[in-house]
């Protein structure tokens, strides 16, 4: 599956659809011929699959609609008019991944972050002279910082359920790794945008505005459904209905404010935006293409989930953890495996909920016998898991986080430097004892933080 994947995503240039179709075929007659699986349990667990990705299925439509809206609304091209003129090319590297941690710390959804800030901040970056995948690294450092912290996260919360650890000790138990990956990916982006500023053209920036203003109304009343839509988050409403609201209020606004006619208003929700504002940059920075649009990624999704759903039902990723805890023999292994199997399973599986669930079930109690505590394996899953899945192309979180950005994957990925760092500092922990928590911090667990002395074996639970 992983030949497939490569050779066709990579080797001939195609979409993510088909090679992962080709795994899906491979699976089934695997399955059907050698497993002796029936037809019925293999669509037990695609149908099984596909629920638990039915949320992220419906934010993917919710987000690219939302994205119409809010240009048509004029609150992004609103923001680019502001932006460009108060933000510095030298400083708006490491400004944006701060502001968007903190946006996201705030309302506990990364998605819910970049669906409404992402496009404005790509386009306030484009028109400062900074690339897009530059751009976007730094808006996905600060979106998965601030959702690995925030309490309200869907992702945060999942890993400290399914580790049997409390909510706030696993949060604690991230906060050193998270923040020295961010302070790290601030320094690079500090690096990064001394090298890429130069002067910035003269007459572009007034150029920019100008081009906006002559197709939107440029008023802070814009900024109403960017306002509810962060308010709704922080109160804790869920991401569906709080973009839900942002859509129906960016639709409103652009009939009272930007005068838009009602039918056309709702088209720009289906179809997209096409601006025509007499200069490319802006042009094409406020391209969308609506709810239509959404039809892309979310065959991909359905495609990731069915897979990941065959290769659950079938056993096959049950295996692969069982013979994964046989390499386990210590702390610093331990970390590792861990850190391995939440990778691998955003690769096969292809939705990060499954890269923080299935190490986080399976190593749980290899974790007690070593004498850790939760904290560690509820770090390690998100740590590994949840920061990763936006560098796989397939899975759920890098084709909502590509297509909302309007930036490739294998683009923004040299960019997204808390994507790397995360993983890295948490083998660092492992490694070294840093942060390692036992059961009984007077009488460490035998084994050494450092050393990789034997322990029992784990049987399949």
């Amino acid at each position: 599956m992983v030949v497939f994947l490569s050779v066709g995503i990579v080797g001939f240039g195609l979409g993510p659809q088909f090679p992962l179709l080709w795994g899906i075929a491979f699976t089934g007659l695997f399955a059907w011929y050698h497993l002796n699986c029936s037809w019925e349990a293999l669509y037990d667990g695609i149908s099984d699959s596909l629920l638990m990705g039915l949320q992220a299925i419906l934010i993917i439509f919710l987000a690219y609609t939302l994205v119409s809206t809010l240009i048509q609304a004029g609150t992004l091209p609103t923001l680019m008019y502001y932006g460009v003129e108060l933000l510095s090319p030298k400083i708006f590297l490491p400004l944006t991944a701060i502001l968007i941690t903190i946006i996201t710390l705030a309302i506990g959804s990364s998605w819910t972050a970049v669906g409404a800030l992402g496009v404005a901040f790509i386009g306030i970056g484009s028109g400062l002279g900074i690339p897009a995948p530059m751009t976007a690294g730094a808006i996905l450092t600060g979106a998965y910082t601030g959702d690995k912290m925030s309490p309200l996260s869907d992702t945060t919360n999942l890993a400290a359920a399914v580790t049997d650890t409390d909510l706030y000790d696993h949060i604690r138990a991230m906060r050193p790794g998270s923040m020295l990956a961010l302070g790290i990916s601030l320094v690079l982006y500090t690096v990064l945008g001394l090298s890429v500023s130069g002067s910035i053209p003269e007459g572009r920036i007034a150029a920019i505005q100008t081009a906006i203003e002559g197709s939107y109304v440029v008023t802070p009343l814009v900024f109403v459904p960017l306002l509810i839509i962060l308010g709704l988050a922080v109160y804790g409403i869920p991401a569906l209905p709080t973009l839900g609201a942002g859509v129906f209020v960016s639709a409103l606004t652009s009939i009272l404010v930007q005068d838009v006619p009602f039918a056309s208003a709702w088209d720009a929700a289906v179809y997209g935006t096409g601006p025509k504002t007499g200069m490319d940059l802006v042009n094409g920075l406020l391209e969308s293409g609506g709810m239509v649009d959404a039809a892309w990624a979310i065959t991909i999704v359905i495609a990731a989930l069915s897979l990941g759903g065959m290769l659950e039902r079938t056993g096959i990723l049950a295996v692969l953890a069982h013979h994964l805890t046989q390499l386990c023999r210590g702390v610093s292994s331990t970390t590792s495996v861990t850190a391995l199997s939440a990778i691998s399973m955003n690769i096969l599986a292809a939705e990060q909920y499954i890269s923080i669930v299935v190490p986080g079930l399976s190593l749980r109690n290899l974790y007690r016998e070593q004498g850790l505590k939760s904290q560690n394996l509820s770090r390690a899953v998100e740590a590994a898991g949840t920061t990763t899945s936006a560098l796989v192309p397939w899975t759920s979180g890098a084709v909502f986080m590509s297509g909302v950005l309007g930036v490739p994957t294998v683009q923004y990925a040299p960019y997204y430097f808390f994507g790397f760092l995360s993983p890295l500092i948490l083998l660092f922990m492992g490694t070294t004892g840093w942060r390692i928590m036992h059961t009984d911090q007077n009488e460490p667990a035998s084994t050494s933080s450092t050393g990789d002395a034997t322990v029992p074996a784990v049987g399949e639970d």
